[in-house]
C-alpha cells in the first residue's frame, strides 16, 4: 500500500476507569527491554524521564501489577527490566494489534472497495 492510497490506521488504548495502557507505554515498556533503563528508554523517545516514570506508575496502579523492576546505581550502574506481566502485556498488546490489524484492513478493503480502485 503506498502512502497517498486510502488506508486505515488503528490505535488501541486499553482502558479500566481511565486510560491504562496504549501506544505510548507500549514503546516505553519495548524500548526498556532494550536499553535495561527508563532513563534511556525515556531519553530515545525524546521524553523526560519523569514523564516516562509517571507513565508506567500510572500504568502499573490501573492494571493492578508491577511493569518495571529496577535496580538502583551503584558500580555497574542501575537499570530497569520488564517484569513477567508486564512481557506478557507487551506481547498480548502486539497479538491484539496483529490480528485487529488484519481483521481491519479485510474490512476496510470490503466496505471502500469503490473508492480504492
Amino acid at each position: 500500500m503506498g502512502k497517498n492510497e486510502l488506508h486505515p490506521v488503528i490505535s488501541v488504548r486499553l482502558f479500566k476507569n481511565e486510560k491504562c495502557f496504549g501506544p505510548g507505554i507500549n514503546e516505553l515498556l519495548k524500548r526498556v527491554e532494550e536499553h535495561k533503563s527508563l532513563r534511556s528508554a525515556a531519553n530515545s523517545m525524546q521524553m523526560a524521564y519523569s514523564k516516562a516514570w509517571r507513565i508506567v506508575k500510572d500504568s502499573e496502579q490501573a492494571l493492578g501489577v508491577k511493569l518495571l523492576r529496577s535496580t538502583t546505581g551503584g558500580v555497574g550502574g542501575g537499570g530497569a527490566a520488564l517484569t513477567p506481566e508486564a512481557s506478557k502485556l507487551v506481547e498480548a498488546y502486539q497479538n491484539y494489534l496483529v490480528a485487529l490489524n488484519s481483521a481491519a484492513n479485510t474490512l476496510f478493503e470490503e466496505t471502500f472497495e469503490e473508492f480504492l480502485k
